[in-house]
């Protein structure tokens, strides 16, 4: 998950939204109508996307397969994102790919790896995270992954603590946080109503791949009824 124009505080939010116990891929998907959420309308199935869709999850198992050992993951690039947050299901990102996908999409080079990270220490693969540019529109995702399968999704409209105000984190207002994905605050004049920091887009466009968690295509692609 690239994070160069993010700071760490942001990062650390969105790693702890998405990756802690309670908030896995379909609570991910149940934030559709959330405001800090912008997800890519589900189109009508049909027998030929859903055969492109079965036929690229059976790609990225064969190509990733080599990362079931995580050590080869590490020694090919992938570096762990945030890894002293508390986390169920690790990124481990490579950059170089990361930015590569700005312009092209491969299934066996992803931005990340995803990893739960079990009791005993070790890393199980889950599956990987495909990221396109928030400007990409659509017809061009949808090219990549078929949108009657799969939901891209950005993180939207967050406010964040000011530069230097981590401490401000934990606030509350009426027992609602006031920063972060579940702050109620989503536009820049309430946002700065609390001192607070408003970021339109903290990531590109990205979508979850759970190949070697089932073979059921709702779980692959994290597409929820």
């Amino acid at each position: 998950m690239p994070a160069d124009t993010v700071d760490p505080a942001a990062a650390a939010a969105d790693a702890q939204m998405s990756g802690m116990p309670g908030m896995g891929h379909d609570d991910h998907m149940d934030m559709a109508a959330d405001a800090h959420m912008q997800m890519t309308a589900l189109r009508p199935p049909s027998p030929r996307d859903s055969a492109r869709a079965a036929a690229l999850a059976r790609e990225i198992r064969t190509d990733l397969a080599k990362y079931r050992d995580v050590r080869v993951a590490e020694a090919d690039g992938f570096k762990p994102f945030l890894p002293n947050v508390p986390q169920q299901v690790y990124h481990f990102t490579n950059r170089t790919w990361a930015f590569e996908e700005t312009f092209r999409f491969d299934p066996a080079k992803p931005t990340s790896l995803l990893y739960r990270h079990d009791a005993d220490g070790s890393y199980t693969l889950v599956g990987a995270m495909y990221t396109a540019p928030r400007s990409a529109s659509e017809s061009t995702l949808d090219a990549r992954i078929p949108l009657s399968v799969a939901r891209w999704h950005q993180h939207v409209n967050w406010c964040l603590p000011p530069r230097g105000g981590l401490a401000r984190w934990n606030e509350q207002r009426d027992g609602t946080p006031v920063f972060g994905p579940r702050s109620p605050i989503a536009t820049e004049a309430a946002c700065s109503a609390v001192g607070g920091r408003f970021v339109p887009h903290l990531f590109d466009w990205m979508v979850h791949a759970n190949v070697f968690a089932s073979d059921d295509p709702k779980i692959v692609w994290g597409h929820v009824d």
